[in-house]
């Protein structure tokens, strides 16, 4: 048997106390990869307990890893061959998002980039970026379609700062900074552009991201406030099933002919297209389905179309999605 088959495929999973990180790794483990993670504080149960839980499934290691900390990468990423940059910070409550999100962001992209320099091994970065960086702007014309070359109007929201602007903000400012450094120093970076997050989570409270897709299911006020705004900010409801969002990040590592950013979305819809077919599809939840000064439809469609041509194909269409969901949801106790 040759040595290169003896070899076990190594990869890095920057911020695994994350929703997507977590499951990312748990994907990584199933494949035979041996993973490396960084979480901020090792110690805190509360945060790795989920983790620990996946040392049954293969070769995990855990370190500590602070995303403004530049040098923290070395050892994690050292003999690592894919580096999946997944951590970001958000505090969607930010009383300053300039310093509490935007600076660690760019920071961190940059730290994380900095060591798979000195590591030598890497053959690959995978930075995760989001649909925030892609696809708010003041376009007012409708059946937009968005795709790899669209960015985020970051001008529009500095200056007029309308609520979470930092997120988005972030995630345009730190995917450009990775984009710049990767050039300079001649890294193989892919970026891949998630939507809105749906499916089960291995954390031990359900996301944010959950809270929000099931937010006309659980008619939670404050969360169903948080979808609307979301679509009035950003023009549409685009989700996609966080499994399909660890394979589409594997398929990438791997895919050797891959280069540039990569739009995962499965589905693009309205606040109240989206309750027309949950009040169908879940009759039990009477779900409702009138929303005032919602446009009925969604304003752009952000397409996966690049990353279907590179071979990719979604496992997950919108009733697997959100069956999933109320599933994971139904199991946690989030859904009586």
């Amino acid at each position: 048997m040759d040595t290169a088959t003896q070899v076990k495929k190594m990869a890095c999973v920057i911020g695994g106390s994350g929703n997507l990180a977590s499951m990312l790794i748990n994907s990584l483990l199933h494949k035979g990869y041996a993973v490396n993670t960084t979480v901020r504080d090792p110690d805190n149960e509360k945060k790795t307990g989920h983790l620990k839980a996946l040392h049954q499934l293969g070769d995990l290691k855990i370190f500590k890893g602070d995303l403004t900390d530049e040098g923290c990468f070395d050892a994690p990423i050292a003999g690592c061959h894919f580096v999946f940059h997944v951590a970001t910070p958000i505090n969607f409550d930010a009383q300053d998002p300039e310093n509490e999100m935007i600076k660690p962001a760019v920071q961190g992209a940059l730290n994380v980039l900095k060591s798979c320099v000195k590591s030598k091994s890497v053959k690959r970065v995978i930075y995760t970026s989001s649909a925030a960086a892609v696809s708010i702007n003041k376009l007012s014309e409708t059946g937009v379609v968005l795709d790899e070359n669209d960015w985020t109007d970051v001008e529009y929201l500095t200056s007029e700062r309308p609520p979470t602007w930092g997120y988005p903000v972030s995630k345009a400012l730190s995917e450009k900074a990775a984009w710049k450094f990767a050039q300079d120093n001649n890294i193989d970076l892919i970026a891949v552009v998630p939507v809105l997050l749906c499916g089960p989570s291995r954390l031990p409270e359900p996301p944010h991201s959950i809270h929000l897709s099931m937010s006309l299911i659980t008619r939670n006020e404050n969360k169903l406030k948080g979808l609307i705004g979301m679509q009035l900010i950003s023009g549409s409801i685009s989700i996609v099933h966080v499994e399909d969002v660890c394979e589409a990040h594997i398929f990438l590592a791997e895919k050797e002919t891959a280069s540039g950013r990569y739009i995962c979305c499965a589905v693009n819809t309205s606040v109240p297209e989206l309750a027309k077919f949950l009040s169908k599809r879940y009759p039990q939840y009477q779900v409702p389905t009138e929303f005032e000064g919602v446009p009925s439809k969604p304003k752009l469609m952000i397409s996966s179309e690049k990353l279907v041509r590179e071979g990719f194909s979604f496992k997950y269409g919108i009733e697997e999605i959100y069956d999933s969901t109320v599933e994971y949801c139904k199991s946690t106790g989030t859904l009586n």
